[in-house]
């Protein structure tokens, strides 16, 4: 017996009629977030999660570059199990195997150029090195959308990093009532990250919590900006994680379980913040 496939929204209701916002929580490891979301710890984005918590994922690559890469071409992170698993977005080519009836298939070669064909502002957010638009690699992701935005302020060396971030959103959201393609790259989660964790000297899995923790109250003014506006679908994931010394592992860019499983979620905003999921509105 085949594998069962999973549901996902209507891709092509959501597309046209709803905001849509793509946030990733730079390096953040799964069983971090599902440990804070199994302890009560992540109050806002914990209201929006399902039951179980975060979904468990694979990411296409280990680090940023190119996880965005297959991110922005329709690739999301894989849910952690056998099967072929519909997308929510596809980028058209022959022989795919994981595009679905109820997926956004585009002939454009990356998401934002498709919704920006379909009338969509696109905005990007930067927030590590890839996205600084000071190199010529620092450009590559930035230049798929409309319009682009980095500081050092929103970067990986500042502690505020994540509020600059948001009240930049909130801004770009209110100027106009076009339907719009937020997508935002958290910094927070990545080294250096011990300046969340008071006296710790070296970054860990526990300063990495307090980095989430800090992400988590710094993302409530969005949703709620989010809500105000118009109907929203969210994607909320990591990139990759990052080791902090399992099996003599360091970092990312390896090919390690801390490094693969990233947490994942969807799910819809309203004006009444409330959501739904696996359905579309």
């Amino acid at each position: 017996m085949p594998d069962e496939i999973p549901k996902i929204p209507n891709m092509h209701a959501v597309v046209g009629s709803h905001d849509i916002v793509f946030i990733t929580l730079d390096t953040l490891r799964y069983d971090v977030a599902q440990a804070l979301y199994a302890a009560g710890e992540l109050p806002v984005l914990g209201r929006f999660l399902p039951p179980g918590g975060w979904e468990r994922r694979h990411s296409p690559a280990t680090f940023t570059y190119a996880a965005h890469q297959a991110f922005f071409a329709g690739f999301l992170p894989t849910p952690a199990a056998p099967g072929r698993h519909p997308r929510l977005f596809a980028s058209a080519f022959a022989g795919s195997e994981t595009t679905s009836p109820s997926t956004f298939a585009f002939e454009e070669a990356d998401l934002p150029a498709a919704l920006a064909a379909r009338g969509y502002r696109t905005i990007c957010i930067g927030g590590v090195g890839f996205f600084n638009k000071q190199t010529a690699l620092g450009c590559v992701l930035p230049s798929l959308f409309q319009e682009s935005h980095w500081s050092a302020g929103m970067g990986v060396a500042s502690r505020h990093s994540t509020q600059k971030q948001v009240a930049l959103a909130i801004a770009r959201l209110a100027d106009g009532e076009q339907r719009t393609f937020l997508f935002i790259n958290v910094a927070a989660l990545h080294t250096p990250n011990r300046a969340y964790l008071p006296g710790c000297r070296a970054d860990n899995p526990d300063s990495h919590a307090a980095a989430l923790r800090y992400v988590d109250g710094a993302l409530a003014p969005l949703f709620a900006a989010c809500a105000a506006r118009a109907p929203t679908f969210a994607i909320v994931c990591s990139d990759h994680g990052s080791a902090y010394g399992e099996d003599g592992y360091r970092g990312h860019r390896v090919a390690h379980d801390s490094v693969w499983n990233v947490p994942y979620a969807h799910f819809f905003i309203d004006s009444s913040h409330q959501h739904s999921k696996g359905a579309a509105p």
